[in-house]
């Protein structure tokens, strides 16, 4: 069975058939056995007090004429008159030692011994229902009494089957029984008519839901009618999504105008940085002749407007991700040659342990690769531990880079939060020497080529980022 299989039949729909159809056939089957029961039970008492009305009228009638004692043949004879008198019932007469019955070759041991307890010591009529082989029987006893004088000590005693009524019950449980399907079928015809009612508005409900996961918030539920909870539910939902669309409205409009604040702050602040950075250099190459205090304040201000450079240039580029204007220049190269300048710019090539294969040509932005290798190289030897590793392997369709360090590694609280912007391990820490953007400028140059970059512990220390690109092969290089 398929995924959506399994899902329909989990469903509320599913459910709620399947609740109906339970309570329609626990009702049914619970009516039809109330209804055997209490049929069973009429029919078995018109019977009783039909045999017994019947038996105590006979014998009356037939023991007037009994002489007593009777003898063997006299007791036949007077079983055989009360039994004409009962249709297919069976009578047998007791007497003492002497037994008479109307069936010479009727079984007497439906006759219980309690039964003959009962009639001799109670001297009244009981009766008791029996089965043999199968088959019920209603066994009635009496005392033979008359007007004047002690007991007579005869007892006479009816066998009567009970199959006919039992064939009469069991007729009546068939009918019941065979109405069980309808009852069944019904009920689930029944359920789903209500579980189409019901679920329309929740299947409503988790159309519009499903739009507002996927970006649309302009989506509503129909205007719903009535006043039950499906209808409060529904008009709850539209004044949530109207609240929700307002405020993401909002904050998108405020976030829009952030980043626009940014990206003109930024812009503003280059052409004073240039001239700043103009004169900062003649300050820092004169250094050397000024006073130690001066030359000191110097080599500050060049450094701070170095890295204030730096800040505004990487704000820069966040904009242009932020604002959609990032695009790929591709071309051509071979990587490792691409890495090795990449170190070799920036005077790192003695202070990492470089291993990259020759000939691995692709094609790639090489400009946004470099940006993005130096700012986890930098990473590592900033906040890491020698030796820094840098480390290129291309294998099946992507190309992976990794860069690890033999640092103390990143506390299980940071790592959620490396690729986050301006954001700083050490909260004590009220500066640092980047500009906190660097592994966030990494991670979307690494998105922008369609790949990722993850950051994880070293089993023997030290923290290890891994940049992961698609593999667009440059024109000769051959299959991996």
């Amino acid at each position: 069975m398929t995924l959506g299989g399994w899902r329909a039949w989990g469903g509320l729909r599913a459910r709620l058939v399947v609740a109906f159809v339970l309570v329609a056939l626990v009702s049914a089957v619970t009516a039809t056995g109330l209804a055997y029961r209490e049929s069973r039970t009429a029919v078995l008492d018109r019977k009783q007090d039909a045999v017994r009305s019947d038996f105590r009228g006979r014998v009356e009638q037939v023991a007037a004429d009994l002489s007593m004692p009777p003898d063997e043949v006299s007791l036949t004879r007077f079983a055989v008159s009360v039994a004409e008198g009962l249709g297919d019932a069976v009578v047998v007469a007791e007497y003492r030692s002497l037994t008479a019955s109307s069936d010479a070759s009727a079984d007497r041991t439906r006759i219980s011994r309690s039964l003959r307890d009962a009639v001799r010591d109670r001297n009244r009529m009981s009766l008791q229902r029996v089965e043999r082989h199968g088959s019920p029987y209603l066994v009635v006893g009496t005392p033979v009494t008359f007007a004047s004088g002690p007991p007579s000590g005869l007892d006479v005693f009816a066998i009567t089957s009970l199959r006919a009524e039992e064939d009469d019950t069991a007729a009546i449980l068939d009918s019941v029984r065979d109405g069980l399907l309808p009852v069944v079928l019904l009920a689930a015809v029944l359920a789903l008519l209500a579980a189409r009612t019901v679920l329309r508005p929740v299947r409503e409900l988790g159309r519009a839901t499903r739009r507002h996961a996927a970006g649309d918030l302009t989506s509503r539920v129909a205007a719903p009618s009535g006043r039950d909870e499906l209808a409060d539910l529904a008009r709850d939902f539209n004044r949530t999504a109207e609240a929700l669309e307002k405020s993401v409205a909002e904050l998108r409009e405020q976030e829009a105008r952030a980043r626009r604040f940014v990206a003109d702050v930024s812009h503003e602040l280059r052409t004073p940085l240039a001239a700043m950075t103009m004169v900062a250099t003649v300050l820092d190459e004169d250094a050397g002749q000024l006073p130690p205090d001066a030359a000191r304040a110097a080599r500050t201000v060049s450094a701070e407007t170095a890295r204030l450079a730096r800040l505004v240039d990487d704000l820069m580029e966040m904009s242009r991700f932020d604002s959609g204007a990032a695009r790929l220049n591709l071309g051509e190269v071979d990587l490792a040659e691409t890495l090795r300048g990449t170190l070799a710019l920036r005077g790192w090539t003695s202070r990492v342990h470089a291993q990259l294969p020759s000939g691995l040509r692709a094609v790639v932005d090489a400009r946004r690769v470099d940006v993005a290798v130096a700012n986890l190289v930098g990473n590592a030897l900033r906040h890491g531990a020698p030796p820094v590793s840098l480390k290129v392997v291309a294998a099946g369709e992507r190309v992976t880079v990794e860069v690890a360090d033999r640092g103390p590694g990143l506390p299980p609280e940071v790592l959620p939060h490396v690729f986050d912007r301006f954001y700083k391990a050490d909260s004590a820490r009220a500066r640092s020497e980047g500009s906190g953007l660097g592994t966030a400028i990494a991670l979307e140059n690494a998105r922008l080529h369609g790949g990722s970059i993850d950051v994880a512990n070293r089993a023997g220390g030290g923290a290890v980022f891994t940049l992961r690109m698609p593999w667009r092969r440059g024109c000769g290089e051959g299959d991996a």
